[in-house]
């Protein structure tokens, strides 16, 4: 099993504040739709709204397909678990802190069902999860940034 969990600042000086709800607002459209947020992601397609906080979605992320069901625990958590595909697990994005120390955790646990365990090639593709996953948490983060500060006509 690959377990990584990481968690990068929200809020700098250099940039315009984001409040918790805003970043929450930044995950719900990331799971809706990845694609803008992560770049490793050629495929993001929603299948089925089971509820409003729960739906499925079809990804495709450096050519494996999987199919990953979505559940939203709003305003703290998005959970993808991994229910179909070569690698099957759980990847959490959580908002940690307040306003004032808003952070933004990224864990994953995944199982890569056709590789053995503790194997070169296991931990190949956990350091490549783990930068393919350092950069969509900053890409949302940004992302949501740039949404807030763009006046809506």
């Amino acid at each position: 099993m690959i377990y990584v969990s990481h968690v990068l600042p929200v809020n700098n000086n250099d940039n315009t504040p984001l409040t918790r709800a805003q970043l929450w607002d930044g995950l719900v459209m990331k799971a809706n739709n990845a694609l803008p947020f992560v770049a490793a992601m050629s495929d993001c397609t929603v299948t089925d709204r089971i509820s409003d906080t729960v739906f499925d979605r079809d990804i495709v992320v450096r050519g494996q397909a999987s199919t990953e069901r979505i559940t939203l625990q709003e305003p703290k958590r998005v959970v993808f678990t991994r229910i179909a595909g070569s690698v099957l697990g759980t990847i959490t994005n959580e908002i940690e802190g307040d306003d004032d120390d808003l952070r933004l955790r990224f864990s994953f646990a995944l199982v890569v069902t056709d590789v053995e365990p503790g194997s070169a090639e296991e931990a190949a593709y956990a350091e490549g999860m783990k930068s393919d996953y350092l950069k969509a948490v900053g890409s949302t983060i940004a992302a949501t940034r740039q949404m807030t500060e763009t006046p809506t006509a």
